[in-house]
């Protein structure tokens, strides 16, 4: 174990007994005036060294040195380990506040998983948290009504918190084994939704929704894109020259820059958009940008009940507006769009040394685009062909 002082101009921790820093510093006269950090350093078991800062007074130095050398000399290891004294809730805290989180496209769903696990271990010391803690958790939360999905996300989430803090040192992994071993309540392949949206469906619920809503729908199934990218999609996202939606990385969920052919189809939305003074986003509700993701949910769910669509995810033959998603894969695998265009137009990841060595070409992006638009035309026109007839039938039969 040792005592290290750490230089106000260069931050290079050496001994404490150094007058002079290698940068040139005058570490007693810095010492003096209080500007000189102290670290103690020591061995954790398994010989992993840590640094641990104390302050800028060489007595605490001294003193928090020789508490550690009484905690290995008495063999209280996991005294001398980091989460100690850590609670949850300031585990937390320190995760919520790191940038690389604050930057994730999911930060306010992170933030309320937070909330809950809080609120059962928010003043439990981290490495206290056990298996017995966690199954008890699953439990009380299936009790609230959460979903199987929901409850195995936020055990996820805490996971990954608890990754990061393992890389920085701030846990060990006497902390993160209960969270290894956890199982999970959903099983593999149970929540898979398969609910698509007929063409028939689609142009009932566009003709039942309100403006706002009728144009972001045909936005969704004429390109696939999530809501989440449409919601967050600007005048500046979009070249008219080429014909393309440019969606910049950070507002797509994979975080990967994509290119979206427009279809006559996105065209005629666009055009028809007014576009406002204040700001650059491209679809608004009353003159505002749709900041929330539940923004559209009630006029959704008016659109449905009116176009004699069941709305809901947990509601058999359910949809929702993630389904539209997999309508536009599924519908360009029937116009025969090969898999590596769907997948980059749907931001998917391609497989395998497709990785590497396929880039689709605007042009064939376009074709494809092409290609499918000319099949989904068809198939709106057979559905208004039918809908025309079946008027004809009724109006001969009164």
């Amino acid at each position: 174990m040792s005592i290290l002082a750490e230089c106000p101009i260069c931050r290079q921790k050496q001994s404490a007994k150094n007058r002079i820093c290698r940068c040139g510093e005058d570490l007693v006269k810095a010492k003096r005036s209080k500007k000189v950090k102290y670290w103690i350093s020591y061995r954790l078991p398994g010989g992993k060294q840590r640094r641990e800062l104390v302050g800028h007074s060489v007595e605490e130095a001294r003193d928090a040195e020789g508490k550690r050398r009484s905690q290995k000399r008495e063999n209280r290891i996991f005294d001398m380990l980091p989460e100690a004294k850590l609670t949850f809730r300031e585990l937390s805290v320190w995760y919520l506040n790191l940038k690389s989180v604050k930057r994730l496209a999911s930060y306010d769903r992170v933030g309320t998983v937070f909330r809950n696990f809080n609120k059962i271990f928010g003043d439990t010391v981290a490495v206290d948290i056990n298996m017995e803690n966690l199954e008890n958790y699953q439990e009380n939360r299936r009790s609230q009504g959460a979903a199987p999905s929901t409850i195995d996300m936020e055990i996820s989430v805490v996971k990954t918190m608890i990754t990061k803090a393992l890389d920085n040192d701030k846990v060990s992994d006497r902390t993160m084994k209960p969270f290894r071993k956890i199982g999970r309540m959903l099983k593999k392949g149970d929540n898979a939704r398969k609910r698509k949206l007929s063409v028939k469906e689609y142009l009932g619920l566009i003709e039942k929704s309100p403006f706002h809503l009728e144009q972001v729908i045909i936005i969704g199934y004429n390109t696939g894109m999530r809501l989440g990218e449409i919601r967050k999609l600007k005048w500046s996202h979009i070249d008219l020259k080429e014909m393309f939606i440019r969606l910049p990385k950070e507002i797509t969920k994979e975080r990967k820059a994509k290119n979206i052919p427009i279809n006559h189809h996105v065209k005629t939305v666009l055009d028809k958009l007014p576009r406002a003074l204040k700001h650059d986003f491209v679809f608004t509700f009353k003159g505002n940008p749709i900041k929330h993701k539940n923004g559209l949910k009630k006029s959704l769910i008016t659109a449905c009940r009116k176009a004699g669509i069941t709305y809901g995810r947990d509601v058999p033959g359910g949809f929702i507006f993630q389904d539209i998603r997999r309508t536009v894969k599924t519908n360009m695998l029937d116009a025969r769009i090969p898999k590596e265009i769907r997948d980059t137009i749907l931001g998917h990841s391609l497989k395998g040394m497709d990785v590497h060595y396929l880039v689709p070409s605007e042009k064939s992006l376009k074709a494809s685009m092409n290609r499918f638009t000319g099949w989904l035309d068809k198939k709106i026109a057979r559905a208004f062909a039918t809908v025309d007839q079946n008027v004809d039938h009724e109006q001969k039969r009164t």
